[in-house]
């Protein structure tokens, strides 16, 4: 008898519905792998929306995990503990940075992120108390606080969730004019992703990221940019910004840089900017714990080979070949950074939705996203063949 139908009624019984999941139970997984109650194998093609770019138990990072589990694993930032300034002189390394500040998801790193751009705009800017805003873009995902979902424009994510904060101004994404008409001399930060991943990996027009950085450098204003999906190898670089030669003022990073071991996240910038917070104006009890910092350093370490960025930029290429050769058989667009790929399939098909569900029963886990849309981010351990399995699959379903 199947244990997958029971699991997954079990689960549906004890949890508040806020996932959709799809109906497949996973108890082991390695590499680019996973394997459900039943004993059946699915190549992975979401890796925990790129939380999971190294694989699944990567032997570098649960060997430092182990290691460290026998030794110490939280002390909260009342004390120091010996894995907290390797990690944070390493990852700032990485960044270009002088300073980091740990945290624990990505939505704690947007909320740090808006505090510092606040902070840093009363202290250093001068904008009259109270009075700070920060221009975002149309079509955002940032995490799902409450600050957060105030200037999401996803209904599902924002509907019902009100009072909202105030302190946002939301422009088109990819329109550099809009951006600059919307800031005035109280603006402290433009916020962006520099390649939008839950809208479906919309990738900005060429020149838009530079030119987001001149403005900002004009005008005074912080540039964020949320590599929290983007960053650490997914898209063919270390960062996404890195792919039109920008760097911005501070980096909000997350997901892969806990090696999907423990969510692991961090705010990356110079003295001159997160130098604005002083003791007791903002933290975080596990943020920056020992097994945290363990592990994240070797993900550090691993990205400072500049092996994965070269997989990924290699093998994304090999994607892109194989969705492209799609388009018009059922495929209406196609969008490739690296090994993270946007796909919209002709709706008169199917939804993204009917497609992951036809995917899983041929052995491949993706995920939909608003409407006819799936987005494809295997680990960057995937091999060619493994690539060219999971585009014959989809060409499969695109078929019927």
């Amino acid at each position: 008898m199947l244990r997958t139908p029971s699991a997954v009624r079990d689960a549906e019984r004890h949890t508040a519905h806020n996932y959709h999941p799809l109906p497949v139970v996973i108890s082991s997984a390695e590499g680019a792998w996973l394997t459900d109650v039943d004993g059946r194998r699915y190549l992975d093609c979401l890796a925990g929306y790129s939380a999971l770019n190294f694989g699944h138990r990567h032997p570098k990072l649960i060997e430092a995990a182990h290691a460290q589990l026998d030794r110490l694993t939280l002390t909260s930032r009342a004390f120091v503990h010996d894995q907290f300034a390797d990690f944070c002189r390493e990852l700032a390394a990485l960044c270009g940075k002088d300073l980091v500040l740990p945290m624990n998801t990505g939505a704690e790193a947007v909320e740090t992120g808006i505090k510092v751009a606040r902070k840093w705009g009363y202290q250093v800017k001068g904008v009259a108390p109270g009075q700070a805003n920060i221009v975002v873009a149309e079509g955002n995902f940032h995490g799902r606080t409450t600050t957060i979902v105030s200037f999401s424009t996803d209904e599902d994510a924002r509907a019902d969730f009100g009072p909202y904060t105030p302190g946002f101004t939301v422009v088109p994404y990819g329109d550099l004019d809009a951006l600059a008409a919307a800031i005035d001399e109280n603006t402290v930060a433009v916020l962006l992703e520099p390649i939008q991943g839950e809208q479906g990996v919309v990738v900005p027009p060429e020149g838009y990221l530079p030119g987001v950085r001149e403005v900002c450098t004009e005008r005074n204003v912080l540039f964020v940019a949320d590599e929290i999906q983007s960053g650490l190898g997914r898209t063919g670089a270390t960062f996404a910004c890195d792919l039109e030669g920008v760097v911005p003022d501070m980096y909000l990073l997350g997901k892969a840089l806990g090696g999907g071991i423990v969510p692991v996240s961090a705010v990356a910038a110079n003295r001159d900017v997160l130098g604005v917070l002083q003791p007791g104006q903002h933290g975080s009890t596990f943020g920056g714990n020992p097994l945290a910092c363990a592990v994240a350093t070797e993900v550090v370490r691993l990205l400072a080979t500049g092996e994965f960025q070269r997989r990924s930029a290699e093998l994304g290429e090999r994607l892109k070949a194989g969705l492209e050769a799609l388009l018009g058989k059922g495929l209406v667009a196609v969008r490739v950074r690296g090994l993270w790929a946007g796909v919209d399939i002709d709706p008169a098909l199917m939804s993204g939705r009917q497609a992951c569900e036809r995917l899983m029963e041929r052995g491949v886990l993706a995920k939909d996203t608003h409407g006819s849309t799936i987005r494809l981010a295997p680990p960057l351990v995937i091999t060619e063949d493994e690539i060219d399995h999971a585009v014959a699959q989809l060409a499969a379903v695109l078929a019927g």
